[in-house]
């Protein structure tokens, strides 16, 4: 039995009543259609003989609004016709431009890198030149700056966002260092970027994937492959999700290099991450296809060939799974919708809007889906779940689009994303019959994709539920390496901890060990701000002694975390100690760290232990340092300082 009827039997077996909906006044599907259609029609428009005289009719139907024209501006084959749909519109009656309309045509003409009519429209923008519009934010102007490549405009909206964060004592945010980094990057200042990037880190702005796709694309940029992977095999251990751009990057440029065994390790673990390869990465698998990987590419390329019924769909925007691609795909195809002069275009889709649309899963909204007669695909389906903002709406839609007329059937990464969704809010029964019809179907989730499920878990309080999971792992995957089942622990630990059931965990600990599985720094870090901040002393020594048994070196921030915890509990003397041995390990504490133990040592009376400890504080008071802070359960010092290095050194001898 496929899986549409497996599926389709078991959502009959969760009656409407689980979900109550609301009759809506104003059917939002319809009226995304009927502005879809209006977008297709401008897109057709522009790319017609006389594209002023095609416009006009349009541009004055009623229909018209800002989402249209938003999309319909992104959607414009180029930069020109842009300019030319937005200066036609000044001659709409009645039409005023919003903050999303001006924001996609300053984005146009950054990417087109023209800037002095960038220039122009943004100091328009910010005089107030078009009404209820306020001026841009800082942190647009610098994202328009990038894409220009304007380093020193960037630099200076830097210093006023700098300055305007520190009247409220607040720190720039991780995307403002990321974007620099890249700008940095484009400009050719490989050590400037690398500067950027030591002073995010000495600052203790949590990195993300974004930070880590910048290392890897400027490595790579130069030729630097072997280091870009190893920063790109240090992500897991710091719990940084690796995306399908970092995945494209790599195999682009091990294929170029003709290191094809290095291409088919990373697509086994871009399969074991549970991604799906972007169009991107079409020409890259051509390459390996040819090099003899057939059936290592083989399900990859089933994704990314064009689907039969409607050649693909050209979705709007910035609307791709990751969150550091920008995807906008406007094709010519020789579909079956509409054309103008000769011109055929793939059908304008917005997964975003089509969720927002179908929130309440109103009845007359989904008669109006059925009648559009969408052609549904698994990366389709996965975007507009991914939108959902009600584990219930995924969850109809789910359903629905299982059993509608086509070709298309629910697969591993459907699947998966409703699972996630329905973690995320706790809907441990729904979860629970998904993964049996999984296992129904011999089916294998991804490991990570599992530990998700274990950390959403920890956000929708349902402890017993991530139990269960991480028991039911070998039988999910089908396998699972003794390093992730470290990383699988961790997740357990922590969301163990978010549920109030930190007792628990000792004795998995215990349990982990003795099946030869070592936490690694982060975990164990982890473990020891928990009971310390639960006043737990003892158990704080105990996984301390743990961490020297196992031979993990601890680093700087769990000496300061268990260094506090001695301090507050009237035991400063065992802080003292552990103040000498993290200075003997080279390890230098942090000034506040430093200040705290002198203060308690003199409480208690330890006047020369305290008086080493002030004269130690004045040595590191002086030292220029790479203090890097790391991150409770997820980086830890030495991982963000092995980054740093591989990143520093790629550059040390030819940078500039």
């Amino acid at each position: 039995m496929i899986l549409k009827r497996i599926f389709f039997s078991a959502a009959t077996t969760y009656p409407s009543r689980h979900f109550c909906t609301k009759n809506a006044v104003t059917n939002r599907v319809t009226l995304y259609l009927q502005r879809a259609k209006l977008i297709d029609s401008i897109r057709l428009a522009l790319r017609s003989n006389s594209p002023t005289l095609s416009l006009l009719p349009l541009l004055n139907d009623p229909r018209l609004d800002s989402f249209v024209v938003t999309h319909s501006l992104r959607s414009a084959p180029s930069p020109d016709s842009a300019l030319s749909l937005f200066e036609s519109l000044k001659t709409i009656p009645g039409f005023s431009h919003t903050q999303l309309t001006l924001f996609a045509i300053t984005k146009i003409l950054a990417k087109s890198k023209r800037n002095s009519e960038l220039k122009n429209l943004v100091d328009a923008i910010n005089a107030g030149e078009f009404k209820d519009v306020g001026p841009v934010r800082l942190m647009d102007q610098l994202r328009l700056n990038a894409a220009v490549g304007d380093l020193d405009s960037a630099l200076q909206v830097w210093k006023d966002y700098r300055l305007v964060l520190s009247q409220s004592k607040k720190e720039p945010c991780t995307e403002s260092y990321n974007l620099l980094m890249s700008l940095y990057k484009q400009n050719g200042l490989n050590l400037k970027a690398v500067e950027m990037f030591r002073k995010m880190i000495i600052g203790g702005v949590s990195t993300n994937s974004r930070t880590y796709t910048v290392v890897i694309d400027h490595l790579a940029s130069f030729g630097k492959f072997e280091a870009a992977l190893e920063v790109f095999d240090k992500l897991p251990l710091m719990r940084i999700k690796r995306t399908s751009k970092q995945y494209l990057i790599l195999t682009e440029g091990f294929a170029k290099i003709e290191q094809f065994e290095v291409v088919k390790r990373l697509l086994k673990e871009m399969k074991s991450d549970g991604i799906l390869p972007g169009h991107a990465m079409r020409m890259s698998l051509d390459c390996i296809r040819e090099a003899g990987f057939l059936k290592e590419t083989e399900d990859f390329v089933k994704e990314l060939l064009p689907d039969e019924r409607i050649g693909s769909v050209g979705f709007s925007g910035d609307y791709s799974d990751d969150d550091d691609e920008d995807e906008v795909r406007d094709e010519i195809d020789m579909g079956n919708d509409g054309s103008v002069d000769g011109v055929r275009l793939k059908p304008w889709l917005d997964p975003s809007a089509l969720a927002s649309a179908l929130s309440d899963w109103n009845p007359a909204e989904v008669s109006a889906l059925e009648d559009a007669k969408f052609v549904w695909t698994t990366r389709l389906v996965c975007k507009v779940l991914r939108y959902f903002k009600k584990a219930e709406t995924a969850w109809n839609f789910f359903w629905w689009v299982a059993v509608q007329p086509g070709e298309f059937t629910h697969d591993v990464y459907t699947i998966s994303r409703l699972i996630a969704i329905l973690a995320r809010h706790g809907h441990v029964e729904l979860v629970n019959q998904l993964l049996l019809k999984v296992k129904a179907e011999g089916m294998r989730l991804s490991f990570s994709t599992v530990r998700l499920m274990i950390d959403l878990y920890g956000i929708s309080k349902k402890p017993d539920a991530a139990l269960k999971v991480f028991g039911d792992v070998e039988s999910l995957t089908g396998g699972v390496s003794k390093f992730n089942l470290m990383l699988l622990y961790s997740s357990l630990f922590r969301t163990l901890i978010k549920c109030k059931r930190g007792l628990e965990v000792m004795n998995l600990l215990e349990e982990m060990i003795i099946s030869g599985i070592f936490p690694d720094t982060q975990t164990f870090t982890g473990l020891i701000q928990h009971f310390a901040l639960e006043g737990d002393l003892r158990t704080v020594q105990k996984l301390f002694g743990m961490v020297r048994q196992s031979g993990v070196d601890p680093d700087a921030n769990m000496f300061r975390i268990v260094i506090h915890a001695y301090c507050k509990n009237g035991a400063a003397a065992l802080a003292f100690r552990l103040f000498e041995d993290m200075m003997s390990m080279n390890l230098i504490p942090d000034g506040a760290t430093n200040a705290l133990l002198v203060k308690s040592l003199w409480k208690e009376g330890k006047r020369r232990e305290a008086a080493v400890a002030q004269e130690k504080g004045k040595e590191i008071n002086g030292i220029h340092q790479l203090a890097l802070p790391s991150h409770v359960w997820t980086i830890s010092t030495a991982d963000l300082i092995r980054v740093y290095d591989i990143y520093s050194n790629a550059f040390t001898t030819n940078g500039n």
